[in-house]
C-alpha cells in the first residue's frame, strides 16, 4: 500500500503533523494490519494532521497530551489552514484523533491515567467474582451479572456476613428480586446462593445458610421446545449464499450450530486448535470448563474450511470466528452469534419464528436427532446437558407418539 500521506484530499497539504510526525507511518501500518481500508486510514492521517497543525499553534506537547487537550480540540472554532471554517468538528473526526492517542498511550509514548471507575463493588464480591471465574468455570459476563445482583442485595442483608441469618436472607430476596421477572429472580436466587457457599468457604458466615435461599415457584420443563422444521433450516443455511460480504462465515457458524446444536457461547470461545481435521472432530468447551469432542459433519466441515481459506481475514488471532469489518477482532459476546441467526431467519423469509436467538438451533439439533432415532443419552451427550432430565424436554415434541398415551381430561370438560 502507498503512504497514506500520498492519498488524503488536496488541501491538506497545508496540514503539519508537527511534533507527531515520526508516530504516524506506524499508526497508519497498525490501522493497515487492523483490516481498515486505504480510505479511512488517510481519513485518520488528516485528522491526527491537523490535531498536530492546532498543537502546534498551541504550543502543546506530546508529553502534554490528555482528555482536555483533545477536548479543546474537538471545541476549537476551527480556522486552521485548509480552508476550514467550522465552529465545531465532528465526534466522529474528533474519535479518529482519539484514536491516536489512545495508541501513544499504549506504545509509552505518553502516560495517560485511566480513570478509576466510580462505583467499585466490596471486596468480598470482588473475590467472590474470581472465586467463581477460578474454580467454578463461569465465564466472565456471567460472573458480572451475579456481582450486579450481589450488590443490590447488599444494602439488606449487610456489610457483616457473620451476621446474616435465614431473615436476613428471605428478607432480602423478597424486596429485592420480587421486583422483577422469574428469570430474574431465578438469576438473584442462584447468585445468592453461590455468594452463601464462596462466604462459607471461607468462613466469613454460619456453614448450611445456603439452604435458607428460597426458591421461585416455577413450573420446569412446562413449555414444549421452541424448534424449526428441517426444511426451514435448510432454507436458513442457503440465505447465506445471498450475503456476499458475511456469507461464507456465517454459513459455517449456521452450520455448526444446526448440526451440533453448539451454543453461541461456543461458537464465540471456539479456537484455531479446536478443530483436528484428521480426526475430524470439534473439541468444545462449555459451561463448567466441561470438554468434549464432537465428530464433525461433512457440510459443517466444509463450510469452516471454505471460510477459513476464502473469508477468514490473515490475522493473529486464534479464535475461528472473526468481525469481518476493522478492526479484525473475535466475536465480543454471544449476541453476534444470535445476530447472525435473526437475519437469516429474515433473509430465508420465516415468518414468526418461535424464537430469533442461536438456542433456536440447537432446539431444532436435538429434536431433530429425536426423531431421527437417536437416543436419550446420545442427544445428551452431544449437547453437553448435566441432566438427562434436560434432554427429555425435547422428547415432547414427537406429538404422534405422545397423542394415544395422552390421559383424558377430567369429567370430560374441554381443558
Amino acid at each position: 500500500m502507498t503512504n497514506p500521506s500520498q492519498s488524503v484530499d488536496a488541501h491538506s497539504h497545508f496540514l503539519t503533523a508537527g511534533c507527531l510526525a515520526p508516530y504516524l507511518d506506524n499508526f497508519a501500518a497498525e490501522l493497515m494490519s487492523a483490516g481498515y481500508k486505504t480510505l479511512t486510514i488517510s481519513n485518520y492521517w488528516q485528522s491526527v494532521a491537523h490535531f498536530g497543525t492546532w498543537m502546534q499553534y498551541k504550543c502543546i506537547a506530546v508529553c502534554d497530551i490528555d482528555a482536555q487537550v483533545i477536548t479543546a480540540f474537538g471545541d476549537h472554532r476551527c480556522k486552521c489552514p485548509g480552508g476550514r471554517r467550522i465552529k465545531k468538528l465532528s465526534r466522529r473526526y474528533v474519535a479518529r484523533v482519539s484514536r491516536f492517542v489512545h495508541y501513544l498511550n499504549q506504545h509509552g509514548v505518553i502516560d495517560i491515567l485511566q480513570e478509576e471507575p466510580e462505583d467499585i463493588p466490596p471486596s468480598s464480591v470482588v473475590d467472590f467474582g474470581n472465586w467463581m471465574l477460578r474454580y467454578r468455570g463461569i465465564t466472565t459476563r456471567t460472573v458480572e451479572r451475579y456481582e450486579r445482583l450481589i450488590v443490590s442485595l447488599l444494602p439488606i442483608l449487610g456489610d457483616d456476613p457473620a451476621r446474616y441469618n435465614a431473615a436476613t436472607i428471605r428478607q432480602a430476596l423478597e424486596s429485592e428480586a420480587s421486583r422483577y421477572s422469574p428469570a430474574t429472580a431465578k438469576d438473584f436466587v442462584t447468585a445468592l446462593r453461590a455468594y452463601i457457599r464462596f462466604l462459607t468457604s471461607r468462613g466469613l458466615c454460619r456453614a448450611g445458610l445456603e439452604a435458607a435461599v428460597p426458591t421461585f415457584p416455577q413450573w420446569k420443563l412446562s413449555m414444549l421446545p421452541r424448534y424449526l422444521a428441517a426444511d426451514d433450516i435448510e432454507r436458513v443455511i442457503v440465505s447465506c449464499d445471498d450475503d456476499p460480504r458475511c456469507g461464507l462465515r456465517n454459513r459455517a457458524v449456521l452450520l455448526l450450530l444446526a448440526r451440533l446444536g453448539l451454543r453461541a457461547g461456543d461458537i464465540v470461545n471456539l479456537r484455531l486448535e479446536d478443530i483436528d481435521w484428521n480426526e475430524g472432530t470439534l473439541r468444545v468447551l462449555g459451561k463448567g470448563r466441561r470438554e468434549v469432542r464432537l465428530p464433525l459433519p461433512q457440510d459443517a466441515g466444509d463450510a469452516l474450511l471454505t471460510y477459513l481459506e476464502q473469508a477468514r481475514p490473515w490475522v493473529a488471532i486464534d479464535r475461528v470466528f472473526l468481525c469481518l469489518s476493522a478492526p479484525y477482532r473475535a466475536f465480543p459476546s454471544s449476541v453476534v452469534v444470535s445476530d447472525i441467526v435473526r437475519s437469516a431467519l429474515a433473509r430465508a423469509g420465516i415468518a414468526n419464528p418461535p424464537s430469533r436467538g442461536a438456542n433456536l438451533l440447537r432446539h431444532s439439533a436435538a429434536t431433530s436427532m429425536l426423531r431421527a432415532g437417536a437416543t436419550l443419552d446420545a442427544v445428551s451427550t452431544v449437547l453437553r446437558h448435566r441432566s438427562l432430565d434436560t434432554t427429555a424436554h425435547y422428547a415432547k415434541v414427537d406429538i404422534a407418539m405422545l397423542r394415544p398415551i395422552a390421559q383424558p381430561w377430567p369429567g370430560g370438560a374441554p381443558c
